[in-house]
């Protein structure tokens, strides 16, 4: 199987590093030099192209699939739209003229397309409501992956990945030094991230469909942060609700509202498809971060 994975960061990268383990042959684009050595190390081959220069897209050989993991960096809703809808749509166009075309595409996506359904579960067949310019542009994305993408003969597959969380990003004092303000966190490693799309394309599993990406035991944060603290060894953070956080007044409106966004993610259909987690829930998957906070403690 060759893969493309257009946007090698920090999923990217795991997901090269398991392809290349399987025996795949992945080619890891990078938009700038910064990160090829990264791509290199996981035996992927590495690429500088970007998705918004179809040109530079030459740069890639004939694959029979891609996956479209590329990162907005963080910024608003209109670099988002640059990236997630005007660049999924340049390479779709890309790769779908050519002579030997990919057989697939799989676009990660974000369960911040629900918005808000006050805390109860929501599954692929919930309807989107996204509430912020962001997060509507992910929905506009998804419909681009598998409409447009299918226009183009290629079958679309959206992985709506959880918060992610993993190496580099286990952010143990945002919890552990509180204060923490109450709500749902839906989280997957980031191994298993990587993991679920390596599975889908070794597997053929999910093709022209959505699923949700997300671990075994949504929790509420004030029980995550009790957990957390109970398993470093310190005192538990103080605790705060969301109006006594909406009420400091210092939130963007985009922040406020995702503060008022609460939801819990279901992965049954992750499950039914076969997929085995490596970290089913977070006390497995904040291990590594728990024993790292507690020996450096000592």
């Amino acid at each position: 199987m060759r893969v493309a994975i257009l946007g090698c960061g920090y999923v990217g990268l795991e997901l090269a590093r398991q392809l290349v383990a399987g025996g795949h042959e992945v080619w890891g684009v990078r938009r700038s030099d910064a990160g090829l050595d990264a791509v290199s190390e996981t035996g992927a081959t590495a690429v500088r192209a970007d998705v918004t220069d179809a040109a530079s897209l030459t740069a890639i050989p004939d694959v029979d699939h891609v996956v479209f993991a590329a990162s907005s960096g963080g910024r608003g809703a209109a670099a988002a739209r640059t990236i997630f809808v005007d660049g999924l749509r340049t390479a779709i166009d890309h790769f779908a003229a050519r002579d030997t075309a990919p057989d697939r595409l799989v676009y990660t996506s974000s369960t911040g397309v629900y918005g808000d359904h006050d805390g109860d579960f929501v599954d692929e067949s919930t309807p989107l409501d996204p509430t912020t310019d962001k997060t509507r542009v992910l929905a506009e994305a998804e419909r681009v992956a598998r409409e447009y993408a299918a226009e183009r003969g290629l079958d679309g597959t959206v992985a709506r990945f959880a918060g992610l969380y993993g190496p580099d990003r286990y952010r143990l004092e945002r919890y552990l030094d509180g204060p923490v303000t109450d709500g749902y966190l839906n989280m997957v490693h980031r191994d298993d991230a990587a993991g679920a799309v390596a599975f889908f394309l070794e597997t053929d599993r999910a093709r022209d469909d959505v699923v949700l990406v997300v671990d075994d035991e949504p929790v509420s944060k004030h029980e995550f942060a009790d957990w957390l603290a109970d398993e470093c060894d310190v005192p538990r953070p103080a605790k705060r609700s969301k109006a006594e956080r909406l009420d400091e007044g210092d939130l963007s409106e985009a922040a406020q509202r995702r503060i008022l966004t609460s939801k819990r993610c279901s992965n049954d259909s992750l499950r039914k498809l076969g997929y085995e987690f490596t970290h089913p829930t977070y006390r497995s998957g904040y291990r590594a971060a728990i024993d790292a906070y507690r020996a450096a403690d000592r």
